[in-house]
């Protein structure tokens, strides 16, 4: 963020594209729009997603603003930081945290879910407080239930039963690669080769996320309960 203040929000896109748009704080935002994409995941398996461009991004009449969300592992809650110039995030500053939406999923929740709470340390409280959907909006690759990331079907992609006992069935992807399986602490458990059939028998009971990778490198996440 080139120059210090507030900022507003908007994440955005489609989950599948695993892109996050946002739009708030528009006392001095106005309808600013930002668009945030995935770049990597962090050692909890958790997403991480920057702007786009990550230096540059018009930002109303502050100059140039560039953000980031990712899990703070320290606090156990989700943020939403801005640069502190040039696109880098090594001395970041603080917009908005959330600490009670769901912390077993490996993206972040959207803005009716938990509470994002706005660090007027930061903002001096121009962003109006927490976010709701009354002062804002936040759509793509976020989730807004306890059960977190993606639904059982995702552009064709499926997997039964659900709950599991032992296998997993996967249905709908030719290209699959590599098959990934984080628990709630987002810790992976397992990591093997794509399989439409996948077990889990020895996976305690809990929740815990599939995350399924193509050879064209897009990935598909589910949620599923083991028995």
């Amino acid at each position: 963020m080139k120059t210090l203040h507030i900022i507003l929000l908007f994440f955005g896109s489609t989950a599948f594209a695993q892109t996050i748009t946002f739009a708030g704080c528009y006392n001095l935002f106005d309808n600013q729009m930002f668009t945030f994409n995935k770049t990597g995941v962090d050692g909890q398996g958790k997403n991480i997603y920057i702007t786009t461009p990550v230096d540059g991004q018009p930002c109303s009449g502050l100059g140039s603003c560039e953000f980031k969300i990712q899990w703070n592992n320290a606090l156990t809650r989700w943020e939403f930081i801005a640069d502190e110039g040039n696109g880098t995030f090594a001395s970041p500053y603080l917009i908005y945290y959330n600490s009670t939406g769901n912390s077993s999923a490996l993206n972040p929740p959207g803005n009716t879910f938990g509470t994002w709470t706005e660090n007027i340390a930061t903002t001096t409280g121009l962003c109006g407080g927490v976010l709701t959907a009354a002062n804002s909006t936040m759509t793509g690759d976020v989730h807004n239930s306890p059960l977190s990331t993606s639904e059982t079907v995702q552009r064709g992609v499926y997997i039964f039963p659900n709950p599991v006992t032992s296998i997993i069935n996967i249905s709908g992807i030719e290209n699959g690669k590599r098959i990934q399986i984080y628990n709630s602490a987002g810790q992976l458990v397992v990591s093997e080769l794509f399989n439409e059939k996948v077990n889990v028998s020895q996976l305690a009971a809990g929740l815990y996320f599939l995350r399924i990778t193509s050879r064209d490198l897009h990935n598909y996440e589910f949620r599923f309960i083991k028995k």
